[in-house]
């Protein structure tokens, strides 16, 4: 079993708290290889918190994704950690921040894609900005209540 403590950064201006929309959020990895035969996937891979695979040969195991090898058919798993819900990004900009954490059993995560609807606040104002569309790596709007 490891853990994986996904970072993120951003060039946050006048905001502030980036954090997904909602709990229904879809979480894209890439998994990079099986520790088993080191088979890597080729296409991103998505996550929700709300959705529980059951484990085969488990008793009442459960995980958030569940993945079978390609080459050597082991099955894998990952699972949030229900004690360390995303934490909204607000460091300093350029400064990589702790995010969430995944357990990850038999395969590696590398690759994160912040694809989705994401909500932030405005800095002085406290304005909030739901739908925060992050799938072109970018987002603009006008704060009307800081200028």
């Amino acid at each position: 079993m490891v853990w994986l403590l996904l970072s993120i950064k951003a060039e946050l201006e006048n905001v502030t708290d980036l954090a997904p929309l909602d709990d229904d959020f879809q979480y894209f990895f890439q998994v990079v290889k099986c520790t088993s035969c080191n088979e890597t996937h080729p296409k991103y891979v998505s996550l929700n918190r709300r959705e529980e695979y059951e484990l085969s040969g488990s008793k009442g195991g459960k995980a958030h994704f569940v993945w079978k090898c390609g080459l050597c058919k082991r099955e894998s798993s990952a699972k949030f950690d229900a004690a360390s819900p995303p934490r909204p990004y607000s460091a300093e900009n350029g400064q990589f921040a702790p995010f969430l954490k995944i357990e990850c059993r038999g395969l590696e995560f590398t690759g994160f894609d912040p694809q989705g609807m994401w909500k932030c606040v405005g800095l002085e104002s406290n304005t909030p900005f739901g739908n925060v569309d992050l799938n072109e790596s970018e987002w603009t709007d006008y704060d009307e209540k800081a200028s």
